[in-house]
């Protein structure tokens, strides 16, 4: 991290500022709907950009009105010095920290599909993943207690919004694939080592999909109690590894392709 710019090393730290709408929509949406208990405490938006932000300004006045927190506007440089991106448009949310729930055997959903991802090195990374996840209609993702979820409002904008709504369940990792295989779950694994292609893989329901980051991988302990190891095969003579989002988007994809269509 030594190269990396003050504003840049801000993706690395707690963040609960949330840029642009769709981040701070997807926390509204998520509030009222009590996937989370995150809260909007304060709205800020640029004082220049208020005749061609009047829609969103409206629709954040009237949300106000019903959940409870204050607009104000400011001067451009005041959200610069908050931000890490420039997709904010003007509007960023400052926003309470969201407790994530320890996975237990109770809130496991029968014959769901859940994703766990071990290892990834980058927030944008895991937002990215997230956003797949959520997209193809996972029923959740489980994080070790090292993660990202800290850095929310870098999740949020690189998952466009999808952090917010997705259920997210903390377990040590290894205990998370116990639980899930005691509750007749397969536990299928992105490898290369004694792996079946996706294209002949079962991801059926009921299903926990492991996918490491691409410097850890997956942990031995975990890869030994796989029900199936799978790989994702390319079209050419490649040597490399995609990075974890793309694996996590054709993961995510197969998987909802194999349940709804198959």
């Amino acid at each position: 991290m030594e190269n990396i710019t003050p504003k840049e090393a801000l993706k690395f730290a707690d963040s609960s500022v949330f840029e642009g709408m769709p981040s701070i929509s997807a926390a509204i949406k998520a509030q009222r709907s009590g996937k989370s208990d995150r809260k909007i405490h304060k709205i800020l938006a640029d004082s220049s950009k208020v005749k061609q932000k009047q829609k969103e300004l409206g629709f954040l006045k009237a949300v106000s009105r019903e959940i409870g927190f204050e607009i104000e506007y400011v001067d451009s440089e005041v959200i610069e010095s908050m931000t890490i991106g420039n997709s904010h448009g003007g509007i960023i949310a400052i926003c309470s920290a969201r407790t994530y729930p320890t996975l237990t055997d109770e809130l496991i959903t029968p014959n769901g599909v859940y994703f766990m991802i071990e290892g990834i090195e980058d927030p944008y990374n895991f937002g990215n993943s997230l956003r797949s996840i959520y997209a193809m209609g996972a029923d959740g993702i489980i994080v070790g207690k090292r993660n990202w979820l800290n850095a929310a409002g870098v999740v949020a904008r690189s998952s466009a919004g999808a952090s917010e709504l997705l259920p997210i369940f903390v377990s040590e990792c290894n205990d998370a694939v116990d639980m899930l295989k005691n509750a007749g779950y397969k536990i299928v694994c992105a490898g290369i080592r004694d792996s079946v292609s996706i294209i002949e893989s079962d991801l059926k329901k009921p299903i926990l999909i492991v996918l490491g980051g691409e410097k850890r991988g997956i942990s031995r302990a975990i890869l030994d109690k796989a029900t199936q190891v799978v790989r994702i095969d390319y079209g050419t003579d490649f040597s490399g590894s995609l990075s974890s989002a793309a694996s996590c988007a054709i993961f995510a994809y197969e998987a909802m392709r194999q349940n709804k269509y198959s």
